[in-house]
């Protein structure tokens, strides 16, 4: 009677492999699939600090020209004033502006001198750098400067 019996196979053990399989699978593939997000974010992370530490660049090296005497910018009465003189980095725009309405010097700002005429007053101007990055160049980073120079007033 023992040899008579026939044994079946139901298959329950490779249905509940193939099942665990597949779900191993899926986690998997959304593991991988954040990791790859975040080393895009990383780049773009990365790309950005870039363009800003150009931007910055650009705008030391600006001052430092106009500081040289190789061009003064900043001594000149037309405004706005593009800067193509940037050698060091690549950036999209440099430009030169007066701040106030009109060309000439103003009161210091943060400072209270004790003279009770102004004597000194000052020529403020400011720098405005523009650098684009990312894929196509549609993103953007802007770093700007003000800079307030003294001059003796003697035309009181």
């Amino acid at each position: 009677m023992v040899g008579n019996q026939k044994k079946t196979q139901t298959g329950f053990v490779l249905i509940t492999s193939i099942v665990f399989l597949v779900a191993l699978t899926a986690v998997a593939s959304v593991l991988m699939l954040n990791s790859s997000s975040d080393i895009k974010m990383s780049g773009a992370s990365e790309e950005k600090l870039i363009a800003v530490q150009a931007a910055v660049s650009a705008l030391d090296e600006t001052v430092a020209d106009q500081i040289r005497g190789n061009v003064n910018l900043f001594a000149g009465k037309d405004f706005p004033q593009p800067v193509n003189t940037i050698t060091s980095v690549a950036v999209s725009s440099v430009v030169i502006d007066n701040e106030l309405d009109s060309n000439e010097p103003t009161d210091c700002p943060h400072t209270t001198l004790s003279s009770s005429n102004q004597l000194l007053k000052c020529n403020v101007v400011s720098i405005a750098v523009t650098n684009q990055y990312g894929r196509n160049n549609t993103s953007e980073v802007r770093a700007n400067a003000n800079i307030a120079q003294q001059l003796l007033n003697v035309g009181n």
